[in-house]
C-alpha cells in the first residue's frame, strides 16, 4: 500500500496529541500539558521545527518532527530528526523508512547535506532499521538536568 506524507496541521492536533503521547510512552517518559503546547508552537511559529504525519489509505499510521540542527566543526548545519513514531500495528510495513527517506528528501531539497537521530538502546527494531543507512555511531550521549 501506499504510503503518504504529508505536513502537519493545525486540524490534526488530537491525533498530533495520541501519536506524541505513545512516542513518549515507548521511551518510558510522559509529556506534560506545557511540553506540548511549546511543541505545537514550534511546529506553527517561526521556529525551524517541522512534522509530518504518514498516512496509509487515509488513516495517520505515523509522525514523524525533525528541526536545524548547529554543527560548530563544520560551521553547517544539519536536519536533526527529533521524533520518529510509527503505530505498533503498523510497523514493519515500511512506514519508519518512507518517513526517513521524507526527511532525507527534505534536507537534500534544502541544501543540507546530514540527517541525524538518536534511539535508544534497546530499540532494537528501530535500529535495525536505522542501520541500513548507516552503522551507529561511537558517540555517546550525556543528558544533565540543570536545577533552578
Amino acid at each position: 500500500m501506499p504510503i503518504d506524507i504529508r505536513p502537519l496541521q493545525t486540524s490534526d492536533r488530537a491525533v498530533w496529541e495520541e501519536l506524541f503521547d505513545a512516542y513518549a510512552a515507548f521511551y518510558k517518559t510522559t509529556t506534560t500539558p506545557e511540553g506540548k503546547q511549546a511543541t505545537w508552537n514550534w511546529i506553527f511559529g517561526a521556529e525551524d521545527f517541522w512534522a509530518d504525519l504518514a498516512l496509509q489509505d487515509g488513516q495517520v499510521v505515523g509522525l514523524c518532527q525533525y528541526q536545524l540542527m548547529h554543527r560548530s566543526l563544520s560551521g553547517a548545519k544539519v536536519v536533526y530528526l527529533s521524533d520518529l513514531y510509527v503505530r505498533p500495528d503498523q510497523r514493519g510495513a515500511g512506514i519508519g523508512r518512507a518517513m526517513i527517506d521524507h526527511v532525507m528528501g527534505f534536507a537534500k531539497a534544502q541544501g543540507f547535506t546530514n540527517v541525524r537521530w538518536l534511539t535508544q538502546e534497546f530499540n532494537y527494531a528501530g535500529r535495525r532499521l536505522y542501520d541500513t543507512y548507516r552503522p551507529k555511531s561511537d558517540f555517546i550521549l550525556y543528558s544533565v538536568p540543570v536545577e533552578h
